[in-house]
């Protein structure tokens, strides 16, 4: 009888020490994420900021508030606007790729296309909606001059 209630109870300890570990890595990492995957890693989220930075030439402060008297930022907090206008444009954009961009053999062309933050701002917070003055544009985009868009020469000309 002092055995089998020992080795129930003991049974009990495991289950309840193991749940104690198990509970503590299924809980998400961070809080509030409506549009990010709940379970996304550090490197991950990080790998995502940096893009947001870079894209749209800004630094955290530009969608996250900071604490009240303090250097650092509360990244759960939906008190600044720009992070629900990023969340807007992370839904558009996902959309877009889904609807235009979901090519089932992407990956074998070597490229995969999609539209990124960069696509519209190009480094800047702002979008542009014009296109930039003659003299600032960037590279020509498409087949040098005298080619055909499929690769070959451009036809004769009838004499």
């Amino acid at each position: 009888m002092r055995k089998s209630l020992f080795v129930t109870a003991a049974i009990f300890a495991l289950i309840a020490i193991s749940l104690s570990f198990t509970t503590a890595a299924d809980e998400p990492l961070y809080k509030n994420l409506k549009v990010l995957p709940k379970k996304i890693t550090k490197p991950e989220l990080d790998s995502v900021m940096r893009h947001f930075t870079r894209a749209l030439g800004v630094r955290c402060n530009y969608c996250h508030v900071q604490v009240q008297g303090q250097r650092e930022l509360n990244f759960a907090s939906d008190d600044e606007e720009m992070k629900g206008e990023a969340r807007v444009m992370m839904k558009m954009q996902n959309k877009i790729n889904k609807k235009f961009f979901n090519i089932k053999h992407a990956d074998q062309m070597g490229t995969k296309l999609e539209v990124t933050c960069y696509s519209c701002h190009h480094g800047a917070s702002k979008p542009a909606r014009t296109a930039p003055p003659q003299g600032q544009q960037g590279p020509p985009q498409g087949p040098p001059p005298g080619q055909q868009p499929g690769g070959g020469n451009p036809p004769r000309q009838q004499q």
